[in-house]
């Protein structure tokens, strides 16, 4: 007998790879910013995607000698390349270039950027709650609305795939926001809130070695594209890289940054 209709679409699943660009601290800090992305693609896209991806790469190999097992760190393919290091400056911002336009095409993938600015902030301020928490925020929103390219409405769950991160704060908060979520209401009398707690992501985060996956090395894409449309190194602005963001407008999810016009929700 066929499940119900809602049953069917409870099935569904939506992975977020998600991975960061600058860091957390404050006092002492190197740098003024933090950006946290999420890269969201559908259960029943995945394996198209990989491909894709791996297309993408053959095609790096032969133009550049991209191998495909190379890690593509964004960051580290132009300042800290290793073994890529044969390969020009200008050719790995080249890759980096012709990877954003890679992600831009595919159809079933949507981004979420967060941008923390940390200048300015008080020393209680916890830039990792803060950022995590947005970022969960709206993909769980979204996915309760259906946002996401096949979305329904009905029954959607994701689950969280990080890159490297703290790995025991990320899992308490997301326990936290699963008990008691409070956030703005905008239709409430003054500065209200509502209590939405996160039911729509599954299991604790699934940590990933970003050099074993694709999908994470697309989100350190994302994050370090916003981040030097942010605050561009001298290079890159030089070079025009810090326009390379610009790219991504076919898959940045606008719907969870409110008004920004370049899809970034801004803290």
């Amino acid at each position: 007998m066929m499940a119900p209709t809602s049953e069917r679409r409870g099935q569904r699943v939506y992975l977020m790879y998600v991975d960061e660009s600058g860091d957390t601290g404050l006092d002492g800090s190197p740098t003024e910013h933090f950006v946290l992305a999420g890269v969201v693609v559908h259960e029943s896209d995945w394996i198209a995607g990989l491909e894709q991806l791996i297309a993408f790469r053959r095609r790096m190999r032969a133009a550049f000698g991209l191998t495909l097992f190379s890690e593509l760190h964004a960051a580290h393919l132009l300042n800290r390349p290793g073994r890529l290091v044969s390969i020009a400056k200008n050719d790995r911002l080249t890759i980096i270039r012709a990877f954003a336009n890679e992600v831009a095409q595919m159809e079933h993938v949507r981004c979420i950027c967060v941008h923390v600015d940390k200048r300015g902030k008080q020393a209680s301020y916890d830039v990792f709650d803060v950022a995590w928490r947005t970022l969960i925020q709206r993909f769980a929103v979204t996915l309760r609305q259906g946002g996401f390219p096949r979305g329904t409405a009905v029954g959607e769950k994701g689950m969280l795939f990080p890159d490297d991160t703290d790995d025991v704060k990320l899992k308490r908060l997301l326990a936290r926001m699963r008990l008691v979520n409070p956030v703005p209401d905008p239709a409430g009398p003054g500065i209200g809130y509502r209590d939405l707690a996160v039911s729509e992501i599954i299991e604790y985060p699934c940590f990933r070695d970003s050099a074993e996956s694709c999908f994470v090395q697309v989100a350190d894409l994302v994050a370090f594209l916003c981040y030097q449309a942010i605050a561009p190194s001298r290079y890159v602005r030089r070079t025009g890289g810090h326009a390379y963001f610009r790219r991504l407008a076919p898959v940045l999810l606008r719907e969870a940054s409110g008004s920004d016009p370049r899809g970034i929700v801004r803290l």
